[in-house]
Protein backbone atom coordinates (compact mmCIF):
# COMPACT_ATOMS: atom_id res chain seq x y z
CA UNK A 1 0.00 0.00 0.00
CA UNK A 2 1.17 3.09 -1.25
CA UNK A 3 1.18 6.52 1.55
CA UNK A 4 0.79 9.73 0.30
CA UNK A 5 3.51 12.56 1.24
CA UNK A 6 1.57 15.19 2.59
CA UNK A 7 5.20 16.86 4.41
CA UNK A 8 6.22 18.31 1.05
CA UNK A 9 5.83 22.64 0.06
CA UNK A 10 2.72 22.20 -2.05
CA UNK A 11 0.77 20.85 0.44
CA UNK A 12 1.37 23.17 3.30
CA UNK A 13 -2.37 25.38 2.91
CA UNK A 14 -3.82 22.48 2.76
CA UNK A 15 -2.56 21.15 6.41
CA UNK A 16 -3.10 24.57 7.81
CA UNK A 17 -6.77 23.78 6.69
CA UNK A 18 -7.29 20.95 8.52
CA UNK A 19 -5.68 21.68 11.68
CA UNK A 20 -7.86 24.59 12.03
CA UNK A 21 -11.10 22.47 11.39
CA UNK A 22 -10.42 20.24 14.15
CA UNK A 23 -9.78 22.78 16.58
CA UNK A 24 -12.39 24.36 18.60
CA UNK A 25 -12.17 27.91 18.80
CA UNK A 26 -12.96 29.63 22.55
CA UNK A 27 -15.98 31.15 23.65
CA UNK A 28 -13.76 34.50 23.35
CA UNK A 29 -13.53 33.85 19.41
CA UNK A 30 -16.91 33.23 19.03
CA UNK A 31 -17.73 36.36 19.64
CA UNK A 32 -14.82 38.30 17.55
CA UNK A 33 -15.49 35.80 14.70
CA UNK A 34 -16.09 38.29 11.31
CA UNK A 35 -17.87 37.38 8.65
CA UNK A 36 -15.70 36.47 5.71
CA UNK A 37 -16.77 37.01 1.73
CA UNK A 38 -18.04 33.86 0.20
CA UNK A 39 -15.11 33.67 -2.49
CA UNK A 40 -12.19 33.54 -0.21
CA UNK A 41 -9.76 30.79 -0.89
CA UNK A 42 -10.36 29.48 3.49
CA UNK A 43 -13.81 28.21 2.89
CA UNK A 44 -12.78 26.68 -0.30
CA UNK A 45 -10.35 24.68 1.69
CA UNK A 46 -12.50 24.25 4.49
CA UNK A 47 -14.97 21.98 2.10
CA UNK A 48 -12.33 19.87 0.90
CA UNK A 49 -12.51 16.11 2.74
CA UNK A 50 -9.42 15.11 3.92
CA UNK A 51 -7.46 12.43 1.99
CA UNK A 52 -7.46 8.57 2.80
CA UNK A 53 -4.01 6.88 4.01
CA UNK A 54 -4.76 4.34 1.07
CA UNK A 55 -5.68 4.49 -2.76
CA UNK A 56 -9.25 3.68 -3.96
CA UNK A 57 -8.12 1.29 -6.71
CA UNK A 58 -5.72 -0.92 -4.08
CA UNK A 59 -9.01 -1.79 -1.96
CA UNK A 60 -10.47 -5.37 -2.41
CA UNK A 61 -13.20 -5.08 -4.60
CA UNK A 62 -16.79 -6.42 -2.45
CA UNK A 63 -17.99 -9.35 -4.20
CA UNK A 64 -22.01 -9.22 -4.34
CA UNK A 65 -22.97 -13.31 -3.21
CA UNK A 66 -26.71 -14.42 -2.76
CA UNK A 67 -24.70 -17.78 -1.71
CA UNK A 68 -24.73 -17.71 2.16
CA UNK A 69 -25.73 -21.23 3.35
CA UNK A 70 -22.70 -22.49 1.80
CA UNK A 71 -22.93 -26.34 2.80
CA UNK A 72 -20.23 -28.62 1.39
CA UNK A 73 -20.69 -32.46 1.77
CA UNK A 74 -17.83 -34.72 1.27
CA UNK A 75 -19.03 -38.23 -0.46
CA UNK A 76 -16.37 -41.30 -0.32
CA UNK A 77 -16.60 -44.74 0.15
CA UNK A 78 -14.03 -47.46 1.82
CA UNK A 79 -12.52 -50.22 -0.10
CA UNK A 80 -14.25 -53.12 -0.60
CA UNK A 81 -18.29 -52.07 -1.49
CA UNK A 82 -20.11 -54.07 -4.57
CA UNK A 83 -20.77 -52.81 -7.72
CA UNK A 84 -24.22 -51.97 -6.48
CA UNK A 85 -23.46 -49.89 -3.86
CA UNK A 86 -21.09 -48.04 -5.97
CA UNK A 87 -23.69 -46.94 -8.40
CA UNK A 88 -25.49 -46.19 -5.75
CA UNK A 89 -22.84 -43.45 -4.27
CA UNK A 90 -22.61 -42.21 -8.12
CA UNK A 91 -26.31 -41.32 -7.78
CA UNK A 92 -26.30 -39.88 -4.81
CA UNK A 93 -23.44 -37.46 -6.46
CA UNK A 94 -25.47 -36.95 -9.61
CA UNK A 95 -28.22 -35.62 -7.15
CA UNK A 96 -25.96 -33.77 -5.03
CA UNK A 97 -24.81 -30.79 -7.01
CA UNK A 98 -23.07 -29.47 -3.78
CA UNK A 99 -21.35 -32.80 -3.25
CA UNK A 100 -17.58 -33.32 -3.35
CA UNK A 101 -15.90 -36.62 -4.18
CA UNK A 102 -13.11 -38.33 -2.73
CA UNK A 103 -11.00 -41.57 -3.59
CA UNK A 104 -11.11 -45.10 -1.91
CA UNK A 105 -10.49 -44.77 1.88
CA UNK A 106 -8.17 -47.63 2.80
CA UNK A 107 -9.56 -50.25 5.43
CA UNK A 108 -6.84 -50.37 7.73
CA UNK A 109 -7.36 -46.17 8.30
CA UNK A 110 -9.65 -45.28 11.11
CA UNK A 111 -12.58 -42.94 10.29
CA UNK A 112 -10.93 -39.86 12.18
CA UNK A 113 -8.92 -39.54 9.08
CA UNK A 114 -12.56 -38.53 7.34
CA UNK A 115 -12.45 -35.18 9.42
CA UNK A 116 -9.03 -34.09 8.07
CA UNK A 117 -10.24 -34.73 4.56
CA UNK A 118 -12.92 -32.53 5.38
CA UNK A 119 -10.29 -30.02 6.47
CA UNK A 120 -8.30 -30.03 3.16
CA UNK A 121 -12.06 -29.81 1.17
CA UNK A 122 -13.02 -27.52 3.19
CA UNK A 123 -16.65 -29.52 3.38
CA UNK A 124 -19.38 -29.32 6.65
CA UNK A 125 -20.44 -32.90 6.16
CA UNK A 126 -19.99 -36.07 5.39
CA UNK A 127 -21.42 -39.53 3.41
CA UNK A 128 -19.55 -42.28 3.68
CA UNK A 129 -20.41 -45.62 2.60
CA UNK A 130 -18.59 -48.69 4.38
CA UNK A 131 -19.23 -52.08 3.10
CA UNK A 132 -18.89 -55.74 4.63
CA UNK A 133 -18.40 -59.04 3.39
CA UNK A 134 -18.97 -57.96 -0.32
CA UNK A 135 -22.86 -58.22 0.65
CA UNK A 136 -23.62 -55.56 3.53
CA UNK A 137 -23.54 -51.45 3.21
CA UNK A 138 -23.11 -49.46 6.16
CA UNK A 139 -23.63 -45.57 5.45
CA UNK A 140 -22.11 -42.62 8.11
CA UNK A 141 -23.51 -39.35 8.11
CA UNK A 142 -22.26 -36.73 10.07
CA UNK A 143 -21.10 -33.15 10.87
CA UNK A 144 -17.25 -32.38 10.29
CA UNK A 145 -17.28 -29.94 12.54
CA UNK A 146 -18.41 -30.73 15.97
CA UNK A 147 -20.58 -33.86 15.42
CA UNK A 148 -23.46 -35.61 15.96
CA UNK A 149 -22.49 -38.39 12.91
CA UNK A 150 -25.29 -41.39 12.52
CA UNK A 151 -24.36 -44.44 11.30
CA UNK A 152 -27.35 -46.67 8.94
CA UNK A 153 -27.35 -50.09 7.76
CA UNK A 154 -28.74 -49.99 4.33
CA UNK A 155 -31.13 -52.29 2.95
CA UNK A 156 -32.97 -53.18 -0.68
CA UNK A 157 -31.05 -51.03 -2.99
CA UNK A 158 -32.46 -49.98 -6.23
CA UNK A 159 -30.31 -47.87 -8.50
CA UNK A 160 -31.64 -45.57 -11.12
CA UNK A 161 -30.11 -48.03 -14.19
CA UNK A 162 -31.98 -51.27 -12.43
CA UNK A 163 -35.16 -49.38 -12.14
CA UNK A 164 -35.46 -47.60 -15.57
CA UNK A 165 -38.38 -45.53 -14.22
CA UNK A 166 -40.14 -42.69 -16.34
CA UNK A 167 -39.08 -39.79 -14.07
CA UNK A 168 -36.66 -37.52 -15.64
CA UNK A 169 -36.12 -34.29 -13.70
CA UNK A 170 -33.13 -31.26 -14.45
CA UNK A 171 -29.60 -32.25 -13.56
CA UNK A 172 -28.85 -29.79 -10.42
CA UNK A 173 -31.82 -28.49 -9.95
CA UNK A 174 -33.26 -27.99 -6.59
CA UNK A 175 -35.62 -30.34 -4.43
CA UNK A 176 -38.41 -30.38 -2.06
CA UNK A 177 -37.27 -32.34 0.97
CA UNK A 178 -40.83 -33.95 2.83
CA UNK A 179 -40.61 -35.87 6.37
CA UNK A 180 -43.17 -37.74 7.69
CA UNK A 181 -44.76 -36.75 11.17
CA UNK A 182 -43.09 -39.30 13.10
CA UNK A 183 -40.02 -37.00 12.86
CA UNK A 184 -41.44 -34.52 14.82
CA UNK A 185 -42.47 -36.63 17.87
CA UNK A 186 -38.95 -39.02 18.83
CA UNK A 187 -36.25 -36.88 19.60
CA UNK A 188 -33.67 -39.03 17.74
CA UNK A 189 -35.37 -38.84 14.75
CA UNK A 190 -35.33 -35.10 14.96
CA UNK A 191 -32.18 -34.93 14.87
CA UNK A 192 -31.43 -37.55 11.74
CA UNK A 193 -34.12 -35.08 10.56
CA UNK A 194 -31.89 -32.26 10.91
CA UNK A 195 -28.81 -33.47 10.05
CA UNK A 196 -30.90 -34.96 6.51
CA UNK A 197 -31.88 -31.64 5.63
CA UNK A 198 -28.69 -30.07 5.58
CA UNK A 199 -27.14 -32.83 3.76
CA UNK A 200 -29.89 -33.63 0.61
CA UNK A 201 -30.89 -30.30 0.65
CA UNK A 202 -29.04 -28.02 -2.39
CA UNK A 203 -28.75 -24.78 -0.73
CA UNK A 204 -30.14 -21.38 -2.29
CA UNK A 205 -28.06 -19.74 -5.35
CA UNK A 206 -25.42 -22.48 -5.32
CA UNK A 207 -22.97 -21.87 -8.33
CA UNK A 208 -23.54 -25.20 -9.69
CA UNK A 209 -27.66 -25.59 -8.79
CA UNK A 210 -30.66 -24.15 -11.25
CA UNK A 211 -32.80 -21.68 -10.19
CA UNK A 212 -35.84 -24.59 -10.23
CA UNK A 213 -37.37 -27.11 -8.50
CA UNK A 214 -38.91 -30.01 -9.93
CA UNK A 215 -38.61 -33.02 -7.60
CA UNK A 216 -39.72 -33.77 -4.42
CA UNK A 217 -37.10 -36.02 -1.69
CA UNK A 218 -39.55 -38.03 0.65
CA UNK A 219 -38.37 -39.47 3.93
CA UNK A 220 -40.93 -42.31 5.28
CA UNK A 221 -40.36 -43.46 8.87
CA UNK A 222 -42.03 -46.91 9.12
CA UNK A 223 -40.84 -50.50 10.79
CA UNK A 224 -38.33 -48.37 12.74
CA UNK A 225 -36.22 -47.62 9.29
CA UNK A 226 -35.78 -44.74 6.98
CA UNK A 227 -37.20 -45.44 3.47
CA UNK A 228 -35.79 -43.11 1.15
CA UNK A 229 -37.85 -42.03 -2.26
CA UNK A 230 -36.98 -39.64 -5.09
CA UNK A 231 -39.56 -38.38 -7.73
CA UNK A 232 -40.42 -35.90 -10.36
CA UNK A 233 -43.24 -32.94 -10.38
CA UNK A 234 -45.28 -33.44 -13.38
CA UNK A 235 -47.83 -31.01 -12.81
CA UNK A 236 -48.77 -28.23 -10.23
CA UNK A 237 -51.89 -30.47 -8.88
CA UNK A 238 -49.59 -33.36 -7.34
CA UNK A 239 -48.74 -35.62 -10.40
CA UNK A 240 -45.34 -37.16 -9.74
CA UNK A 241 -43.43 -39.92 -11.45
CA UNK A 242 -40.47 -41.87 -9.79
CA UNK A 243 -37.05 -41.50 -10.51
CA UNK A 244 -34.90 -43.82 -8.79
CA UNK A 245 -33.09 -44.44 -6.46
CA UNK A 246 -34.34 -46.26 -4.00
CA UNK A 247 -33.25 -47.66 -0.28
CA UNK A 248 -34.29 -48.06 3.13
CA UNK A 249 -32.28 -46.64 6.04
CA UNK A 250 -31.61 -48.67 9.44
CA UNK A 251 -30.36 -46.71 12.00
CA UNK A 252 -28.39 -48.05 14.56
CA UNK A 253 -26.46 -45.61 16.27
CA UNK A 254 -26.41 -41.85 16.53
CA UNK A 255 -22.56 -40.79 18.13
CA UNK A 256 -21.87 -37.36 20.20
CA UNK A 257 -18.55 -36.51 17.83
CA UNK A 258 -17.79 -37.16 14.27
CA UNK A 259 -17.00 -40.33 13.59
CA UNK A 260 -15.71 -40.89 17.54
CA UNK A 261 -17.66 -39.97 21.14
CA UNK A 262 -20.03 -41.32 23.38
CA UNK A 263 -22.98 -43.16 21.63
CA UNK A 264 -26.23 -41.14 22.66
CA UNK A 265 -28.90 -43.38 20.91
CA UNK A 266 -28.92 -46.89 20.24
CA UNK A 267 -31.50 -49.19 18.80
CA UNK A 268 -32.83 -51.88 20.83
CA UNK A 269 -34.56 -53.47 18.07
CA UNK A 270 -31.48 -54.03 15.55
CA UNK A 271 -30.11 -57.20 14.27
CA UNK A 272 -26.94 -57.30 12.65
CA UNK A 273 -27.31 -59.20 8.98
CA UNK A 274 -25.21 -61.48 9.41
CA UNK A 275 -26.91 -62.72 12.65
CA UNK A 276 -30.14 -63.15 10.41
CA UNK A 277 -29.15 -65.25 8.11
CA UNK A 278 -27.66 -67.46 11.14
CA UNK A 279 -30.77 -67.55 12.06
CA UNK A 280 -32.47 -68.15 8.94
CA UNK A 281 -30.23 -71.05 8.40
CA UNK A 282 -31.34 -72.41 11.73
CA UNK A 283 -35.00 -71.86 11.12
CA UNK A 284 -34.13 -73.91 7.84
CA UNK A 285 -32.77 -76.77 9.59
CA UNK A 286 -35.00 -76.88 12.38
CA UNK A 287 -38.02 -77.23 9.61
CA UNK A 288 -36.37 -80.48 7.84
CA UNK A 289 -35.72 -82.39 11.37
CA UNK A 290 -39.43 -81.50 12.20
CA UNK A 291 -40.68 -82.86 9.09
CA UNK A 292 -38.60 -85.69 9.42
CA UNK A 293 -39.90 -86.28 13.12
CA UNK A 294 -43.28 -86.12 11.75
CA UNK A 295 -42.91 -88.92 9.42
CA UNK A 296 -41.57 -91.46 11.57
CA UNK A 297 -43.76 -90.65 14.71
CA UNK A 298 -46.61 -91.36 11.77
CA UNK A 299 -45.26 -94.63 10.48
CA UNK A 300 -44.54 -95.63 14.18
CA UNK A 301 -47.97 -94.53 15.77
CA UNK A 302 -50.11 -95.46 12.24
CA UNK A 303 -53.20 -97.81 13.26
CA UNK A 304 -53.51 -101.06 11.58
CA UNK A 305 -57.09 -101.29 11.27
CA UNK A 306 -58.20 -98.04 10.17
CA UNK A 307 -62.16 -99.48 9.71
CA UNK A 308 -63.85 -102.33 10.97
CA UNK A 309 -66.58 -102.83 8.61
CA UNK A 310 -69.12 -105.72 7.82
CA UNK A 311 -68.66 -107.86 5.09
CA UNK A 312 -72.24 -108.56 4.94
CA UNK A 313 -73.68 -105.54 6.36
CA UNK A 314 -75.02 -103.49 2.61
CA UNK A 315 -77.49 -107.29 1.87
CA UNK A 316 -80.30 -105.75 3.39
CA UNK A 317 -80.17 -102.41 1.73
CA UNK A 318 -82.67 -101.96 -1.82
CA UNK A 319 -83.87 -104.95 -3.69
CA UNK A 320 -82.69 -108.23 -2.25
CA UNK A 321 -82.64 -110.37 -4.84
CA UNK A 322 -80.46 -107.65 -7.00
CA UNK A 323 -77.97 -107.93 -4.24
CA UNK A 324 -78.14 -111.06 -4.01
CA UNK A 325 -76.97 -111.76 -7.71
CA UNK A 326 -74.67 -108.86 -6.99
CA UNK A 327 -73.07 -110.84 -4.57
CA UNK A 328 -72.78 -113.93 -6.56
CA UNK A 329 -70.89 -111.99 -9.29
CA UNK A 330 -68.17 -111.12 -6.61
CA UNK A 331 -67.61 -114.34 -5.30
CA UNK A 332 -67.07 -116.03 -8.96
CA UNK A 333 -64.85 -113.12 -9.61
CA UNK A 334 -63.04 -113.75 -6.39
CA UNK A 335 -62.93 -117.01 -7.31
CA UNK A 336 -60.86 -117.14 -10.36
CA UNK A 337 -58.29 -115.05 -9.05
CA UNK A 338 -57.63 -117.66 -5.94
CA UNK A 339 -57.38 -120.29 -8.87
CA UNK A 340 -54.95 -118.92 -10.29
CA UNK A 341 -53.08 -118.35 -6.79
CA UNK A 342 -53.02 -121.34 -5.80
CA UNK A 343 -51.64 -122.77 -9.22
CA UNK A 344 -48.96 -120.21 -8.74
CA UNK A 345 -48.28 -121.38 -5.29
CA UNK A 346 -48.45 -125.20 -6.49
CA UNK A 347 -45.99 -124.39 -9.18
CA UNK A 348 -43.78 -122.90 -6.82
CA UNK A 349 -43.80 -125.55 -4.51
CA UNK A 350 -42.81 -127.72 -7.26
CA UNK A 351 -39.86 -125.65 -8.01
CA UNK A 352 -38.78 -125.49 -4.26
CA UNK A 353 -38.79 -129.06 -4.12
CA UNK A 354 -36.89 -129.53 -7.65
CA UNK A 355 -34.58 -127.25 -6.12
CA UNK A 356 -34.02 -128.97 -2.89
CA UNK A 357 -33.69 -132.68 -4.75
CA UNK A 358 -30.79 -131.08 -7.05
CA UNK A 359 -28.75 -129.67 -4.24
CA UNK A 360 -29.56 -132.85 -2.34
CA UNK A 361 -27.81 -134.73 -4.74
CA UNK A 362 -24.62 -132.63 -5.76
CA UNK A 363 -24.27 -133.16 -2.16
CA UNK A 364 -24.29 -136.54 -1.85
CA UNK A 365 -22.47 -136.27 -4.83
CA UNK A 366 -19.70 -134.59 -3.19
CA UNK A 367 -19.77 -136.40 -0.49
CA UNK A 368 -18.68 -139.11 -2.48
CA UNK A 369 -15.93 -137.78 -4.12
CA UNK A 370 -14.24 -136.85 -0.92
CA UNK A 371 -14.58 -140.62 0.41
CA UNK A 372 -13.04 -142.15 -2.27
CA UNK A 373 -10.58 -139.28 -2.02
CA UNK A 374 -9.79 -140.35 1.43
CA UNK A 375 -9.81 -143.57 1.03
CA UNK A 376 -7.21 -143.69 -2.27
CA UNK A 377 -5.20 -141.59 0.26
CA UNK A 378 -5.32 -144.26 3.16
CA UNK A 379 -4.42 -146.79 0.62
CA UNK A 380 -1.52 -145.07 -0.58
CA UNK A 381 -0.13 -144.47 2.97
CA UNK A 382 -0.97 -147.89 3.60
CA UNK A 383 1.77 -149.44 0.77
CA UNK A 384 3.70 -146.92 1.94
CA UNK A 385 4.50 -148.86 4.99
CA UNK A 386 4.70 -152.17 4.00
CA UNK A 387 6.97 -150.95 1.33
CA UNK A 388 9.00 -149.24 4.45
CA UNK A 389 8.72 -152.55 6.38
CA UNK A 390 10.37 -155.15 3.35
CA UNK A 391 12.95 -152.55 3.05
CA UNK A 392 14.00 -153.06 6.64
CA UNK A 393 13.99 -156.46 6.69
CA UNK A 394 16.12 -157.17 3.85
CA UNK A 395 18.39 -154.44 5.36
CA UNK A 396 18.54 -156.40 8.91
CA UNK A 397 19.53 -159.84 6.78
CA UNK A 398 21.93 -157.84 4.38
CA UNK A 399 23.45 -156.96 8.05
CA UNK A 400 23.71 -160.76 9.36
CA UNK A 401 25.18 -161.67 6.60
CA UNK A 402 27.85 -159.39 6.76
CA UNK A 403 28.39 -159.73 10.60
CA UNK A 404 28.51 -163.87 10.32
CA UNK A 405 30.64 -163.35 7.28
CA UNK A 406 33.39 -161.01 9.54
CA UNK A 407 33.03 -163.47 12.40
CA UNK A 408 34.55 -166.55 10.65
Amino acid sequence: MKQLQTGKKGGKGKEQANLKKKLKPSKKQKGKQKSKPKDSDAESDEDIPPLKDTRASDEPVPKKTRWTNKQRVLVLCARGINHRDRHLMKDLKTLMPHHRSEPKMERWKTLAVVNEMCEMKHCNKVVLFEGRRKRDLYMWLANAERGPSVKFLVENIHTMGEMKLTGNCLRGSRPLLSFDEEFTKQPHLVLIKELLTQIFGVPNYHPKSQPFIDRVITFTFLDNRIWYRHFQILSEDGGLSEIGPRFVMNPIRIFDGSFTGAPIWENADYQSPAKHRQMLRKAASEKYKSNVKHKIDKELHAPQMTHDLDPYGEIFQGDEEERAKLMLEKEKKLAVPDKERQRVEEMQKRLNQKDTMRKLKLAAIKRSKTSNVMNKKTAQKGNTKTGNKKIAKRGDKSKKKAFGRSTK
